[in-house]
């Protein structure tokens, strides 16, 4: 039984906020334990293990690259139908207890091959916790201002980069590793299946109970929506126009994150290289609130386009800085668009796929952009390797991201003949 269907939803207007605010808020802190914990957290985890066992960065970095294409093969696959058939509570639970079991069981490894085992498991809280799941968690509840409700709750991503990744170092350093994870574990069961139980609700609001209902459109709705296809929609030339740019753009901007201490560290020394990450996540968090506050009145594709611009004017700063201030201009410009680079997909799907496919879609297109980026990290020390120098890889990302750009606005450019029943519910193509 469809798990929307099991349980009538409580009235909409039961309190004096509409209960989708609540439900931002709790997608916020999904994001920041997801995030914390299965992606910033894994730099951290590296240190350690390779600290305590002599083994390689290369070695434990290719758990970590299994861990995002196993992360990305599950989204892909079995997170879009999981949420429409058994409803956000469960789904983000079982995510939230293989997040915490994964990490709790770090401190027990002997071998390189239980860090894959364990990165495995965890690979099930990333997929159920990240960018589609917070997107599916939200959109049932917005209409007209999901880009704003989105932006506010993929904050908790840089969050959990600015509250949980130091919150682990301190634990770590205080009390050892085993206390320090197991704690962090049991933290997250107890802040998130609460929240769970208290406001996610496994059947969405009908259209005419929400807050933010749209406005009737006079164009009639298009009647007829055909069975949803995978392979029909990865041929559709606005599926490719958004997986594809948006796979580049997480390549060049995870390989950059990845590289951008190791970046910075012969030109600014230790200290100042952490306050420019700093200033990189908090650039972040801006650049999606501002964009959140206008995103749902343009054309999101237009906003996509400027968004990878900006990255391009970054790395260009970037590659031909000689000075501290140029340094922290182009790592700020290029914090800016950080953010957007998760919540703007799922904000086109929106705008140009049917209501009743967006999880399945959108689970899809972060699976592709997962499996790409998990490549990043590796594209961008192979080109660095040569020589010592960053040039090469940050050339490289400044071409996907223009590459990006243009691939994203293609659409909009050559204005494909419109086939019957791809859009629903009055949209399409502006």
């Amino acid at each position: 039984m469809d798990a929307r269907n099991e349980t009538a939803a409580t009235p909409a207007r039961d309190t004096g906020l509409y209960h989708g605010w609540f439900v931002v808020a709790l997608a916020f802190v999904v994001a920041a334990f997801s995030w914390g914990l299965g992606f910033y957290g894994l730099g951290i985890y590296l240190v350690v293990l390779r600290d305590r066992f002599g083994w390689s960065a290369a070695d434990i970095a290719s758990a970590i690259t299994f861990y995002y294409i196993l992360g990305a093969a599950l989204t892909f696959l079995f997170v879009g139908p999981a949420f429409d058939r058994y409803g956000v509570r469960r789904v983000v639970a079982v995510g939230a207890l293989a997040l915490a079991g994964s990490v709790a069981a770090l401190p027990l490894v002997t071998e390189l091959w239980h860090v894959h085992a364990i990165f495995a498991f965890m690979s099930i809280g990333w997929a159920t916790m990240s960018g589609a799941a917070v997107n599916i968690i939200v959109a049932p509840w917005f209409d007209r201002r999901r880009g704003f409700a989105v932006s506010l709750a993929l904050n908790g991503a840089s969050a959990g980069g600015l509250v949980m990744a130091p919150l682990l170092i301190f634990l770590i350093d205080r009390f050892g590793l085993a206390p320090a994870l197991g704690l962090v574990a049991a933290l997250t069961v107890a802040v998130l299946l609460p929240l769970l139980a208290l406001i996610a609700r496994e059947k969405c609001p009908d259209q005419h109970d929400r807050d933010d209902a749209p406005v009737r459109s006079a164009r009639p709705a298009v009647q007829y929506v055909p069975p949803f296809s995978a392979r029909k929609i990865m041929r559709e030339p606005n599926f490719i126009a958004i997986s594809l740019p948006f796979a580049l753009g997480l390549v060049a901007q995870v390989g950059f994150l990845t590289h951008q201490v190791a970046f910075l560290l012969p030109m600014t020394g230790a200290v100042a290289a952490g306050w420019i990450v700093s200033l990189s996540t908090c650039a972040a968090i801006l650049g999606r609130l501002v964009t959140g506050l206008f995103v749902d009145r343009v054309d999101r594709r237009v906003v996509s386009c400027g968004n990878f611009l900006v990255q391009v004017l970054a790395m260009a700063i970037l590659i031909s800085a000689s000075s501290l201030p140029m340094l922290i201009v182009g790592c700020a410009l290029f914090g800016l668009a950080v953010g957007n680079l998760v919540s703007l997909p799922g904000l086109i799907v929106q705008q140009e796929f049917p209501t009743r496919d967006f999880a399945r879609i959108v689970s899809m297109i972060v699976a592709i952009n997962q499996f790409a980026f998990a490549f990043g990290p590796a594209l961008l020390g192979r080109l660095q390797q040569p020589d010592g120098s960053y040039t090469r890889a940050l050339m490289a990302c400044l071409l996907m991201e223009a590459a990006a750009a243009v691939i994203v606005m293609w659409p909009r450019l050559v204005r494909p003949r419109r086939r019957a029943g791809v859009y629903s519910n009055g949209r399409e193509p502006r």
